[in-house]
């Protein structure tokens, strides 16, 4: 039988509660009974005491102990007089022995009739009187070694001892019935608590188990793809905070379908444009509109030109991202290989009229460990960049500078710039600013996210932010090798 998680975690607390309340019965009543036992031991205490003060005053150089020892009733009506909550009886007429005065029926020294039950089997039972040589004089029963008794004083010499043997099992009906009232009293206090815990238990398992609920409910949502679903967070533990990794799970997955479905519509604009356009001029062609010349021939292959182009951009990336694409890392010089780079786009920055300066480093060479020609990739695309969407007459700005084991690379391009929240989303696959997405004006919108993949593949880290001449600041940073060795 299949038990759902609100019952188990109802029966758990129950269980739970069930065996604390259970436990907390037992050890009150062993300790009820065991501290009930210390008190009347320690009230008797105080009997034993007065016994020993009568027992004091009564005692005799010249006749001992005789004045209990020949006289029973004697030494039973000190001991009733001595009995807890008894009232000590009022001193004797000078010359006369301590005690109580004689009752009728026990005049001329004769014992009295049988004690009570309570007095024969309970504290005289367990009283002993001992001699100075701590021989028996009185005693009942017999006495273990070791007993403690209260040494017994004649003019600070010691003449006997008197000691009580411990209770260790009640036997009175009263005390037995008073414990019964204790025990009943701690049965119906468990009963309440076991019967509040069980209401509580419900009530917590149900509140606790509604928020997974949701969460499950939510789950089979987001797996039939309806990722605009969302968990309310009513608190702030490791349910709250699951509920809240779930909402961020479920904002990522929709994002991620709205960038999958983006992507999809991108790429088949961009390849749309191409085709088209080689479809009309090969109609054009076919229904005799144009004439297969040069001029329709060089029409044709610049557009297969930027279809391959596209592509070619499209697989890298898509290799890129798989983390397919082949690194062939060794020590190389990267200030050398940016200065070739500029070398080979200096004409194409001279037809539109754009200055490039460069500032590197003073030191011979600066050492990184990467491939050499990914980095070329890289710097073309930034120099590609910067070429498309540079105003004429601008300038662009290259800088290298080295701090530490890092070294930062800075292109800084002038006017046009780009609005502050088009900054972020630079990187992304098939992004440009303008919206018509005019290929006369840029690429495919790949170049950036080709380069950041490059860059991470390098262990780098590359950003983008406002440039002061007014334009766009692409900024690089790369670790460079730390000593000379043999290349992966």
């Amino acid at each position: 039988m299949k038990i759902s998680v609100t019952h188990r975690l109802f029966l758990a607390i129950i269980l739970a509660a069930g065996m604390a309340v259970i436990s907390l019965v037992l050890i009150m009543q062993l300790s009820m009974k065991q501290g009930f036992l210390r008190y009347l031991n320690t009230v008797e205490k105080t009997g034993v005491s007065r016994l020993a003060a009568s027992l004091e005053e009564g005692y005799r150089p010249d006749s001992g102990w005789d004045f209990v020892l020949h006289h029973p009733a004697l030494w039973h009506r000190l001991v009733i007089a001595a009995m807890p909550g008894n009232v000590p009886p009022p001193p004797p007429p000078d010359g006369a022995l301590p005690g109580p005065r004689p009752s009728p029926g026990m005049e001329g020294g004769h014992p009295p009739g049988p004690l009570p039950p309570h007095l024969a089997h309970r504290f005289v039972q367990r009283l002993f009187l001992l001699d100075a040589n701590r021989k028996v004089l009185i005693s009942r029963i017999a006495i273990p070694a070791g007993s403690e008794a209260t040494p017994l004083l004649h003019q600070g010499k010691i003449v006997g001892y008197l000691g009580l043997l411990p209770r260790e099992e009640l036997s009175e009906p009263h005390q037995e019935r008073f414990l019964r009232e204790q025990s009943l009293t701690f049965v119906m206090v468990a009963g309440v608590i076991l019967l509040l815990a069980t209401g509580l238990s419900l009530i917590l398992s149900k509140r606790l188990v509604r928020p997974l609920r949701d969460l499950a409910e939510a789950t089979r949502r987001l797996a039939a793809g309806k990722f605009s679903t969302r968990v309310e967070v009513v608190s702030a533990d490791e349910l709250g905070q699951l509920a809240d990794n779930f909402n961020i799970l479920a904002m990522t997955l929709e994002k991620n379908e709205q960038g999958r479905r983006q992507w999809v519509a991108d790429i088949s604009h961009e390849l749309r444009t191409p085709v088209a356009i080689l479809r009309g001029e090969i109609e054009a062609l076919q229904d005799g509109i144009r004439q297969p010349d040069s001029a329709a021939l060089r029409s044709l292959h610049g557009e297969v030109i930027r279809l391959t182009r596209l592509v070619d951009d499209l697989y890298q990336l898509a290799m890129s991202d798989l983390g397919a694409l082949t690194y062939r890392k060794e020590r190389l010089d990267i200030m050398e290989l940016l200065k070739e780079t500029i070398a080979s786009h200096k004409a194409e920055f001279s037809g539109k009229e754009i200055t490039l300066a460069t500032t590197l480093p003073s030191k011979p060479m600066v050492e990184i460990f990467g491939d050499p020609e990914r980095l070329r990739q890289l710097f073309a695309n930034l120099l590609a960049n910067s070429l498309k969407y540079t105003n004429a007459g601008g300038e662009l700005r290259i800088g290298m500078t080295c701090h530490g084991r890092t070294v930062t690379l800075d292109f800084q391009d002038s006017a046009p710039g780009v609005a502050e929240p088009d900054l972020k989303r630079l990187f992304e696959r098939l992004f440009r600013v303008e919206a018509s997405r005019n290929r006369a004006t840029g690429g495919a919108g790949l170049g950036l996210a080709i380069c950041r993949n490059i860059v991470e593949a390098h262990q780098g880290q590359i950003s983008v932010q406002p440039s002061p001449l007014g334009g766009l600041w692409v900024q690089v940073e790369l670790p460079m090798t730390e000593h000379r060795g043999e290349g992966k």
